[in-house]
């Protein structure tokens, strides 16, 4: 089984849910995708990482640094920078705080970030965009420059839409249709 096929797999078997939920977004939806259930797990990580860096390539962008809004986009951006190590490109990574600390230097982003970065936002699930579009303010506000958006699963219902509305070039590894035809 190649390693996409495998992913949505893990995605279909670990990650998603069918039932009644309440989204980030506030939305109602009768499927969840924890996609942390995959991108926490060791077999998880090591498909997303060389998957993801593969996704990174292919759109010409050549990153400094990944990151995005933590927590979902802290393991994705961590397999990414591993990857792209063992690759012998290195891409460091990064977490943006949902808050500022309050305490020592305050920052909002943590890691391997440097102002100037060329940067790939990293999201676990988009679904309106609006943690990505958080995580972009922050970054630009911090000195770096956008190249894209990369999520694990777009759950089809808008958000990339509204990210490419915003100027941002996005892909994922997977689309919500395609894990729940596995389910």
């Amino acid at each position: 089984m190649d390693q996409h096929r495998r992913l949505l797999s893990l995605l279909a078997e670990r990650s998603a849910k069918r039932g009644t939920f309440t989204l980030a977004s506030g939305r109602q939806s009768d499927l969840y995708i924890d996609c942390r259930l995959t991108t926490m797990h060791p077999e998880g990580l090591s498909l997303i990482g060389p998957l993801a860096l593969a996704q990174l390539q292919a759109h010409g962008w050549t990153a400094d640094a990944v990151g995005g809004l933590t927590l979902g986009a802290d393991p994705v951006s961590y397999a990414i920078a591993y990857a792209s190590q063992l690759a012998g490109t290195p891409v460091r990574a990064f977490t943006v705080r949902k808050e500022a600390k309050t305490h020592g230097t305050g920052k909002l982003i943590e890691g391997a970030f440097v102002p100037g970065d060329r940067v790939v936002v990293i999201e676990d699930v988009i679904t309106t965009g609006g943690s990505a579009l958080k995580a972009v303010d922050a970054i630009r506000a911090a000195g770096g420059v956008i190249l894209g958006v990369l999520s694990v699963v777009d759950r089809e219902e808008g958000g990339r839409e509204a990210l490419e509305a915003a100027g941002l070039a996005v892909t994922s590894l997977a689309r919500a249709s395609e894990i729940t035809a596995l389910m």
